[in-house]
């Protein structure tokens, strides 16, 4: 029965090819979005997850604002909050007061220009503590990193990422060289190795000058916008941790204990990757659903059609009961050409929507980012799975009402 109804749904399809498959065509937009969407998200979750990961799981990130343990600090999202400044970092910096620490460093970042001579490039300016190299790893390639008497004294000096070097002095010797930076000249006095981009930043492309000659002579400001802290690894980090806010609440003279009051957020590693995790699945998820409301357009499109094959076929309908069809044989016929339909979508769908994901991967990895190619068995499911459920919901009006219409009506049709 299933063969044979099969059968006769192919070849009712073969005898309309084109408008076969532009029935299908909405089935296969909607799957394809949906495999390209999760394979993306996918991606991209591994991708930032990779990128956090290789930060180091011995850094601790303390950020200005009180933020929910599951949310991304708000400055992060471009919220300035001024809860942090200098004195905080230098109390963190005491190993009184967080025995495990390695390493602090404090940032007051600005985005402008550099110029040399006839050129100019747009780059990040990373006003950071004395122990960048420290906490932060690289190594210079040429010159030297400013003292701690010239991070507090306003020092007008830049150490130069390596992309930058090469753009505003080629394979020219730089060290001694002075470049402006919003009308102001310092002096370069070291350029850093080439190290490429390691987490989210490219640490090659960036400026890193005096954190107070920042503050004070590029920004105008007094707060910092990160602290980050390396510790040992071999130590509990929730003890880092617990040693951290207990240091910032005395700071910020917080009473309370149960971190209702805390004016700062506090994230390890391990912390940021679930927090990543739950963001990126939440929006991927999100958006796959979106995608799959085009399912439901389709849909309608396959209702539509089968209704006009309905009343194409209805002499065929009425000859077939008066031979002895019964209703469910006439409902098993128009279901399983509208399965036949959305499996059908479905499968090139996932195709499809696989091929432009591949597509995708060879663009961003010729961009220069580690990206992994990932279809999963999940979204073939979903794919699979939501393609025969559509088929069914939008098929079965059209069937019912080729089952009712009676022999002798449907023989007189014309």
């Amino acid at each position: 029965m299933i063969i044979q109804a099969s059968k006769q749904a192919i070849k009712a399809l073969l005898a309309n090819k084109v408008r076969s498959f532009l029935t299908m065509l909405g089935i296969i937009i909607g799957v394809a979005s949906v495999i390209i969407i999760i394979s993306i998200g996918a991606g991209a979750q591994s991708f930032i997850l990779a990128q956090i990961e290789s930060i180091g799981a011995d850094k601790i990130g303390i950020f200005p604002g009180k933020s929910d343990d599951d949310s991304m600090p708000a400055s992060l999202l471009g919220i300035v909050i001024t809860t942090l400044n200098y004195d905080d970092y230098l109390a963190l910096s005491n190993k009184k007061n967080v025995p495990d620490m390695l390493g602090v460093i404090a940032y007051s970042n600005a985005a402008g220009s550099v110029n040399f001579a006839s050129k100019s490039y747009d780059t990040s300016l990373n006003g950071c503590t004395h122990d960048y190299i420290s906490v932060e790893g690289g190594k210079l390639e040429s010159g030297r990193f400013f003292t701690k008497e010239e991070e507090k004294n306003l020092s007008r000096i830049v150490v130069l990422g390596h992309t930058v070097k090469k753009e505003l002095f080629g394979d020219n010797y730089a060290i001694g060289k002075r470049v402006k930076i919003k009308k102001h000249t310092f002096e370069v006095i070291g350029v850093m190795g080439e190290r490429g981009k390691v987490g989210l930043q490219d640490f090659d492309d960036k400026i890193m000058l005096p954190l107070k000659t920042v503050q004070k002579i590029i920004s105008g400001v007094n707060h910092l916008g990160l602290i980050r802290v390396k510790f040992d690894d071999k130590i509990d980090v929730e003890k880092v941790m617990h040693d951290i806010t207990l240091t910032l609440r005395e700071q910020h003279e917080i009473k309370d204990q149960t971190g209702k009051d805390d004016d700062f957020t506090i994230r390890s590693a391990a912390q940021a990757m679930v927090m990543v995790e739950t963001i990126t699945d939440s929006l991927k998820y999100f958006l796959a659903a979106m995608a799959a409301l085009s399912l439901i357009v389709g849909g309608i499109g396959i209702m539509n059609i089968m209704l006009v094959t309905v009343t194409e076929r209805t002499r065929e309908i009425g000859l077939r009961k008066a031979l002895g069809a019964t209703r469910s044989n006439i409902i098993n016929q128009f279901l399983f050409e509208t399965i036949t339909i959305t499996i059908f979508g479905g499968i090139i769908g996932i195709i499809v929507g696989s091929f432009i994901s591949f597509l995708i991967l060879i663009v961003i990895r010729a961009l220069g980012y580690s990206w992994q190619f990932s279809i999963s068995i999940e979204s073939i499911l979903i794919g699979v799975v939501v393609s025969t459920v559509v088929g069914l919901v939008f098929g079965i009006y059209p069937a019912n009402k080729a089952s009712k219409l009676e022999p002798v009506e449907a023989l007189r049709y014309e």
